[in-house]
């Protein structure tokens, strides 16, 4: 079933239940929508679009922040036939261009955040899209833009019939038409455009609700933008069985507990930054769990990232009662859920799991071989979410789609009873003086760390070794490590993976908690020793 099809089950049977809440506690603001509502909402801006002259296979580039408008959009571009394409938030002016030179849309929708960066090259954008829509205060609007409340308003009195939705549009489409690109999120390069189909979509709805089984009664808190595959996909595990979700604008750790404990909020996903601030906000007694009211909170998942085994472990010291369950993924498996370790496999925290539902994993050497258990090789995946292709990009999407199987480009390992374990990127992989060096591995191995908050490690120019192993820590709030330090706890590791580099500084992560390899590396690659923080 289209998944646009399935919001509008959710409004012919749970229309009057509230199926969205907007919460932004820096402004204490509340705002929720209803099923039918956000059905209406969809078919009027798919309407809306059609009056535009938009036509089935047209793309509209949609870059707003997390917004209660957002999903009503996304769905409305979708019932047109177009596809949808959501922009990372952080993408400036010049790569918002390239996106749109790949995408060439027709439209293009967007918030007051990217007022200025659009301005900036709206003279290139103008070759090919007909009409900006801007969603945001009216006040704000540019000349040149349409506003997004104004076309809702204009076309929301029109009837389900008159308006040619169902006959006219959601008749003709396929689940295997293409629905969306998805950029993917450049920590490795330039952004590709992935395309996913209408049947991807539907996927990602069936292995989620199958992975973490939530029911009517279960409420989702979405912190993670929505351009992202992750955040959405695990929300469409709710949207299948009409359940709430809750938008939070904010990642504060006190916002999050309001959140849980005010919406009755049963499932969340987290990143691992936020995570390790909820925990340290709860040891140092800044949060006291007693305020609220946390007792139907049964799961907390992670993905889009290694999760250190430290993390979970002081997680359910915590919260002995929660389900836990890290998600891999990737844009070019239609998000989370290729593999997942699954909430009865706490014995393996650590690892990233088992093949998701409905999916097959090969561990494989550079030829393409399969490998024995416990050794390092690059994961391969294959699946009903598996991308249709990179558009416009014959080139990599043939280095990526090799025999039905996708190339992940994350080097991995199975362990004897059939868990995969992750190792690093590919391209991320150290090698000095002829021996490989796991990023990850290092990573983890610092957290461990009770002063250690975040901890990147990165390769760096060696004119005898040809790389060496240099590692960037963000000690926790409050307290100071030395060199010193850092060189008698890495004792423990093997000689050649000490880190033989050591800054104490922020580790950059993108909106979905991937460490900015290529920005430490253009920051940190050509300098001197330091143990001074930034």
């Amino acid at each position: 079933m289209l998944i646009t099809e399935i919001l509008r089950r959710n409004s012919r049977m749970y229309g009057s239940d509230i199926a969205l809440v907007e919460r932004e506690p820096e402004k204490n603001l509340r705002r929720q929508i209803t099923w039918k509502q956000f059905d209406n909402d969809a078919d009027t801006m798919a309407f809306a679009l059609k009056k535009m002259g938009l036509i089935k296979g047209d793309r509209v580039v949609h870059l707003m922040m997390n917004c209660i408008e957002w999903l009503p959009i996304y769905f409305g571009i979708l019932r047109t036939g177009a596809l949808a394409v959501p922009l990372n938030f952080r993408f400036v002016s010049k790569t918002i261009k390239l996106c749109s030179e790949t995408a060439q849309p027709k439209v293009l929708i967007f918030g007051e955040e990217f007022i200025d960066r659009i301005n900036k090259i709206k003279p290139d954008l103008d070759n090919h899209v007909k009409h900006y829509i801007f969603c945001g205060p009216e006040d704000k609007k540019p000349e040149y833009a349409l506003s997004y409340h104004d076309l809702i308003k204009s076309h929301e009195t029109e009837s389900i019939a008159a308006k040619g939705i169902d006959s006219n549009v959601i008749n003709n489409i396929n689940v295997l038409d293409d629905a969306a690109l998805y950029f993917t999120s450049g920590t490795t390069g330039t952004p590709k455009a992935t395309l996913l189909t209408h049947r991807n979509l539907e996927f990602a709805c069936i292995v989620e609700n199958i992975h973490h089984k939530q029911t009517r009664s279960d409420n989702f808190l979405c912190i993670p933008p929505l351009y992202h595959t992750g955040a959405k996909m695990h929300w469409f595990g709710n949207l299948i069985v009409g359940a709430k979700a809750v938008i939070l604008k904010g990642i504060e750790p006190r916002w999050i507990l309001e959140a849980i404990s005010e919406e009755k909020v049963t499932v969340v996903w987290l990143l691992v930054p936020w995570a390790l601030d909820l925990l340290f906000a709860v040891e140092s007694n800044d949060l006291k769990l007693k305020d609220y009211n946390l007792d139907q909170w049964r799961l907390m998942h992670i993905g889009a990232q290694p999760v250190p085994m430290s993390l979970i472990r002081e997680w359910k010291k915590i919260f002995p009662h929660h389900e836990y369950d890290t998600n891999y993924g990737l844009t070019e498996t239609t998000g989370p859920g290729c593999v997942h370790l699954g909430i009865e496999n706490m014995h393996k925290v650590g690892a990233i799991g088992i093949p998701g539902f409905d999916w097959e994993t090969r561990i494989v050497d550079p030829e393409l071989n399969d490998i024995p258990p416990g050794d390092v090789g690059e994961l391969m995946v294959k699946g009903p979410g598996m991308m249709k292709e990179y558009y416009k990009n014959d080139e990599a999407t043939a280095e990526t789609i090799k025999n039905g199987w996708l190339l992940t480009g994350d080097m991995a390992k199975i362990d004897e009873d059939g868990f995969i374990w992750l190792v690093d990127r590919k391209k991320d992989v150290i090698i000095t003086g002829g021996e490989n060096i796991y990023p990850v591995e290092i990573e983890n191995f610092l957290q461990d760390n009770p002063k250690i908050q975040d901890a990147a490690v990165i390769g760096v120019p060696s004119m005898r070794l040809g790389e060496i192993s240099a590692a960037i820590i963000q000690v926790k709030p409050g307290m100071e490590m030395t060199k010193e330090e850092i060189n008698t706890f890495c004792q423990d590791l093997p000689r050649y993976k000490r880190p033989r580099k050591i800054f104490f500084a922020q580790v950059p992560r993108n909106p979905t908690g991937k460490i900015e390899k290529p920005q430490l590396r253009e920051k940190y690659a050509g300098m001197k020793e330091s143990f001074k923080i930034d």
